[in-house]
Formats: structure tokens, C-alpha cells, sequence
């Protein structure tokens, strides 16, 4: 739950500071996290969507949401940059799981994750997607 919470924590002082007039999102700020929050719901998708794909699609969809965040964060600065790249960083364990057996190679440190682990990181994308829509809708 550690993912889930991070960007639940991540969201909640995002709203606050938007909400306290700390952070006004400006016209950039906004084509961007517009644009991160369609792509985002592009590669999640509902957890019906979801759970009926085989781990390895799940596992490429997750990292691709990865590379949305990447993206949008090269194009901008300030508080919605901060934002993205904590995203990233709350995300990141992401990239140390893998969707096949080692075999009888080396596994470079990767962990198989559990059905939880999955859905976790996928609410999370979801929580971090709706995010961005309402701060582009305010």
C-alpha cells in the first residue's frame, strides 16, 4: 500500500496548496496536465480492464504510465513538475518487477509482484489521473 499512499499524501498537499492559493497552474501547467491525464487513462484502465489482462501487459501498461509522467515532466517546471516527479518516484518500484520467470538467467534484482502490488500501482495511476483532470477542470 506504500505506492497508494505516497500518491494519495502526493494529491492531498497538491489540493491544498492549489486550494490555500499557494499554486496557480498556468496555461502550460495545464495543456500538460491535460495532456498527461488523457494518456494516463489511455494505458490504465478501469480494474475490470485491468485484471483481465495477463501480468505482462499489466506490467507494460504501468511502466508506460511511467514514461507519460516522464514525458509531461520534461515540459514544465515549478510546483507541477514537483509533482510529477514524486509521481514518478512513488511509482518507481514499477520498474523493479518483472511479468516473466527468471528461468535459469539472472533476474538484475527483479521481484515478481502479487495481484495486490498490481492493483495498487494502478489505483494510484487512476488517483493521480483524476488529479489532473480536476486541476485542469477548477
Amino acid at each position: 500500500m506504500e505506492i497508494w499512499r505516497t500518491i494519495e499524501g502526493l494529491v492531498a498537499a497538491a489540493e491544498q496548496q492549489i486550494r490555500d492559493g499557494v499554486w496557480e497552474l498556468n496555461a502550460v501547467g495545464c495543456e500538460v496536465a491535460w495532456s498527461a491525464a488523457a494518456d494516463l487513462a489511455a494505458v490504465v484502465g478501469s480494474p475490470s480492464t485491468q485484471q483481465a489482462l495477463a501480468p505482462i501487459e499489466r506490467l507494460g501498461d504501468l511502466r508506460e504510465a511511467l514514461a507519460v509522467l516522464a514525458v509531461a515532466l520534461a515540459r514544465v517546471h515549478g510546483r507541477l513538475a514537483w509533482v510529477l516527479a514524486s509521481a514518478s518516484d512513488a511509482l518507481s518500484p514499477v520498474l523493479h518487477w518483472r511479468a516473466l520467470p527468471v528461468g535459469e538467467g539472472y533476474d538484475f534484482g527483479t521481484v515478481e509482484p502479487t495481484e495486490g502490488e498490481y492493483a495498487e500501482a494502478e489505483g494510484a495511476v487512476r488517483l493521480l489521473h483524476d488529479f489532473l483532470v480536476r486541476v485542469t477542470t477548477a
